[in-house]
């Protein structure tokens, strides 16, 4: 468990990955191991790193294909992170839009440093 002894700061947002159907990227067309990667730049930064969800808010995949798809977060810091996406084997995927919240430590107009 994490536990932030601060002021709490959350953000969210919405990111369409790749819409690769439109102009045959690697995703719909390609086979095997295939990753994309988004970073996300948060606009006031976090005290530190935040905790970070994604999830899949929409995909679009061929139905004649299993339906393969691995999505993180990496490379969080405090003032941003990579959205990651992965398939593999035949699976071709058309598009995928990706819903983040950010959750952490912020700085508060009254804290101050002590050295």
């Amino acid at each position: 468990m994490r536990r932030f002894r601060s002021t709490i700061g959350v953000v969210q947002g919405s990111r369409v990955l790749f819409s690769d159907f439109a102009d045959g990227g690697q995703m719909w067309t390609g086979n095997g191991p295939r990753e994309c990667r988004f970073a996300v730049h948060f606009t006031d930064p976090f005290a530190e790193a935040p905790v970070v969800m994604v999830a899949m808010a929409m995909w679009d995949m061929d139905s004649a294909t299993n339906s393969r798809a691995d999505l993180s977060a990496d490379h969080v810091t405090r003032k941003g992170f990579h959205i990651v996406f992965k398939t593999w084997g035949d699976t071709r995927v058309a598009r995928v839009r990706a819903d983040w919240t950010a959750i952490g430590p912020v700085r508060d107009e009254d804290d101050w440093d002590v050295e």
